[in-house]
C-alpha cells in the first residue's frame, strides 16, 4: 500500500487550526456562537475550511445552562482544550467566585490546566474574567465591557485595563468588549491569520462590516441619530471614493453643509472617533487590500491609498499593524493576484 502523501487530509500538514470554545454555565448564546460563525466560515482560495471549531465544557460532556430559557448539549469535555491552537472564552453571567473574588473554581482550574503553553487565548466580554483569574492577563493590556471595566480593574490590579476600545490584540492573548465586539475581534484574528480577502469574505457572509479597528470607542453617545438630524454618512461615502486625494476636514463638512465644528462633533458621536482617525483607518485598509490583491509597487499603493509617499504609508502601517508594507505583502499576498511591479 502506498504511503500517505503530504496532501492527505490526515497528514499533519493538512490539519486545520483548531479553535476550542469553552462554554460555561450562564453562557450568552449569541457570544457562544460567534467563533463558529466567524472562524467556521473562513475558507482558503480552493474553498477548504481554514479552522475547525469545537465547543467544550469545563466538566464531562452534557448540558450547559445559558442565560436564556434553555440549555445546550455540549459533546466535548475539558480534555478538548489540550488539542486547541486557540481557546475562546465567551461571556457568562454565572461566573461566581471568578467574578466576585477573582479566583477560579477547582473545576475551572482543572479544565484550564489542559491548555498547552503557547496556545492563543481569546475572551469575549466577561470571558476576560476567566483569563484574568487564571493569571493569563497579569501585566498585560486588556479590555472588557465598559460597564464592568472599573470592577475588572479593582479585582485584577495587575492588568492594564482599557475601557475605551473594542478589543486589544496583545499577541497570544486577545480580549474584547461586549457582544458585537466579539465579532470584530474574531474577524481581526482571521485577518491576522489569513489576510484581508479571507476576512472580508467572512464578513460578507455574516453581513457585518468587514473591519472596525480595535481602538474604536466602545460607547458612542448617539449610535443611532435621530431621524430629523443630518448625519455624516454622505461625507463618509464621498471620502471613500476619493481616498487617493488630499482631503481636508472642511471638504468633508461641506458635503453635509455643516460647519467644521458641528461636523466634527456629529462625526465623533456617530462613528466614535475623529474624522482624521477614520480617514487614516480607511487608508490603511485600502493599502492592505492593494498590497494583498494587486501588483502595484509600494510607491503606487501609497499614492492610491492617499498616503502620498511610501515613507508615510510605511509609518502608518507600522503604527497600525506593526509591520512594513513589504513584510505585510509577503505575509498576506493573494497567490492569485497580479505579479508585483516593484523595483524594491
Amino acid at each position: 500500500m502506498a504511503s500517505e502523501g503530504p496532501e492527505s487530509p490526515e497528514s499533519p500538514a493538512a490539519r486545520r487550526h483548531r479553535v476550542v470554545v469553552l462554554a460555561l454555565d450562564g453562557v450568552i448564546p449569541f457570544e457562544l456562537g460567534i467563533p463558529q460563525r466567524i472562524f467556521g466560515r473562513a475558507r482558503d482560495a480552493a474553498g477548504h475550511p481554514l479552522y475547525e471549531v469545537v465547543t467544550c465544557s469545563a466538566r464531562p460532556p452534557g448540558p450547559v445552562r445559558t442565560d436564556a430559557d434553555y440549555a445546550i448539549l455540549v459533546e466535548h469535555g475539558p480534555r478538548a482544550l489540550a488539542e486547541a491552537d486557540t481557546v475562546v472564552v465567551p461571556a457568562s453571567y454565572e461566573l461566581g467566585p471568578v467574578y466576585e473574588e477573582g479566583r477560579l473554581t477547582d473545576e475551572l482550574a482543572a479544565a484550564l490546566a489542559h491548555i498547552r503553553p503557547g496556545t492563543r487565548l481569546i475572551s469575549i466580554c466577561s470571558g476576560g474574567y476567566v483569563l484574568a483569574a487564571a493569571g493569563y492577563l497579569d501585566g498585560r493590556p486588556a479590555t472588557t465591557h465598559w460597564r464592568s471595566a472599573a470592577h475588572f480593574q479593582r479585582l485584577f490590579p495587575k492588568i492594564k485595563v482599557d475601557a475605551d476600545v473594542l478589543f486589544i490584540d496583545d499577541g497570544d492573548v486577545l480580549t474584547s468588549a461586549g457582544v458585537a465586539s466579539g465579532v470584530d475581534l474574531c474577524l481581526h484574528v482571521v485577518r491576522r491569520d489569513h489576510g484581508t480577502a479571507v476576512a472580508n469574505a467572512v464578513a460578507r457572509l455574516t453581513v457585518v462590516p468587514p473591519h472596525r479597528d480595535g481602538g474604536q470607542a466602545q460607547y458612542i453617545e448617539r449610535p443611532v441619530p435621530e431621524p430629523q438630524l443630518a448625519t455624516t454618512s454622505t461625507a463618509r461615502a464621498w471620502a471613500l471614493d476619493r481616498l487617493d486625494r488630499p482631503l481636508q476636514l472642511r471638504d468633508l463638512a461641506e458635503q453635509e453643509a455643516m460647519s467644521v465644528r458641528t461636523f466634527t462633533r456629529r462625526f465623533r458621536e456617530e462613528v466614535g472617533i475623529s474624522p482624521g482617525q477614520w480617514l487614516t483607518q480607511q487608508r490603511v485598509e485600502r493599502a492592505r487590500h492593494l498590497l494583498e490583491a494587486s501588483g502595484l509597487s509600494v510607491d503606487q499603493v501609497a499614492r492610491d491609498a492617499g498616503f502620498g509617499t511610501a515613507q508615510s504609508m510605511r509609518q502608518h502601517l507600522q503604527a497600525a499593524l506593526g509591520v512594513t508594507p513589504t513584510t505585510y505583502r509577503r505575509t498576506f499576498r493573494d497567490v492569485g493576484a497580479a505579479p508585483v511591479h516593484d523595483a524594491r
